[in-house]
């Protein structure tokens, strides 16, 4: 069926007829008009009786909703700020190794002996190599770092191409390195290279997320973080052995900033997260807070983490 041009008074009107209840109509227009009717109603699944109703959860209020909105917007920020500060450590740390063992120039540091020799990575060995060319060309006119190096020493040392890098190259980086260099990355991080080599998946996958502000409190991946021992100090339950939070869920995003961010700030990190958490608290009355953590993969004790 297709989808029609709705005036902001018919989505009011569609609101209605499923229950919400519209205290200020003149403020939910006004809301409507600025975020979007379709953003705002990406939030409205935890507030509906079932799916197949379509109907919302008597008692349901227009504010309630937008409250769920806004706080996925300030938890996003969050996360992103966070996995941010990340990327900017996992870019520093790899330009460091490759530039000390093979070169600052790409004429040396691209060199497609200097990873991984795993011939079911050749391909991507080399894929990633063109990307990285493309990137050199790319920038080598357009960005003022990239275009400074080029113009005064003609070339693009490895601690500045990564500036121009995006998160998911700088990880698929990490996957095409040598086994010796992926260990002194990942001993840097406290980690393994085979656990950083899956987090990193999922990392880049909410970082995507936040960046195009995208629904991320509810977000699963398809790909789920090795069980660690996060998930038994929280006591996590299982379900058919395997553990129902912190897997695959934005709770599997906290577990892996716990395991690559410093202590003060993943303290403060989880500080923030809990006054969201309980601002939320205060402004929804038709479903418990419960139901939000549940769909956040968030065990209640959810804070215990903060000392493990």
């Amino acid at each position: 069926m297709e989808k029609k041009f709705k005036t902001i008074d018919e989505q009011i009107e569609i609101l209605k007829n499923k229950g919400l209840i519209i205290e200020d109509e003149n403020n939910a227009k006004s809301i409507l008009l600025r975020e979007n009717y379709f953003f705002i109603m990406g939030y409205r699944h935890v507030f509906m009786t079932s799916i197949k109703d379509n109907k919302f959860i008597p008692g349901t209020t227009f504010d309630e909703l937008y409250a769920l909105f806004l706080f996925d917007r300030y938890f996003r920020n969050i996360i992103f700020k966070n996995v941010l500060v990340i990327e900017n450590q996992l870019k520093s740390i790899i330009s460091y190794q490759l530039s000390k063992k093979y070169g600052y120039r790409e004429t040396d540091y691209l060199k497609p002996k200097n990873f991984t020799t795993d011939h079911d990575k050749t391909r991507r060995v080399r894929d990633l190599i063109d990307k990285m060319k493309r990137q050199i060309r790319i920038n080598a006119t357009s960005h003022n770092a990239t275009m400074h190096y080029i113009s005064n020493y003609g070339y693009i040392p490895l601690w500045v191409l990564v500036k121009v890098l995006s998160f998911g190259i700088v990880c698929e980086l990490y996957t095409i390195l040598k086994k010796e260099d992926q260990i002194e990355v990942a001993e840097i991080f406290n980690t393994t290279p085979s656990v950083l080599e899956d987090i990193l998946v999922i990392l880049a996958n909410y970082r995507n997320l936040c960046a195009h502000e995208d629904i991320v409190f509810e977000h699963h991946t398809e790909r789920v973080i090795p069980d660690n021992k996060y998930h038994q100090m929280m006591n996590i339950p299982k379900m058919d052995g395997e553990y129902i939070y912190g897997k695959n869920d934005i709770f599997a995003v906290i577990i892996i900033l716990k395991i690559l961010l410093e202590k003060s700030s993943f303290r403060l990190m989880m500080k923030e997260i809990e006054y969201e958490i309980e601002l939320l608290d205060g402004r929804i009355d038709s479903i418990h807070i419960n139901k939000i953590l549940d769909k956040m993969g968030f065990p209640e004790n959810y804070m215990d983490i903060i000392e493990g």
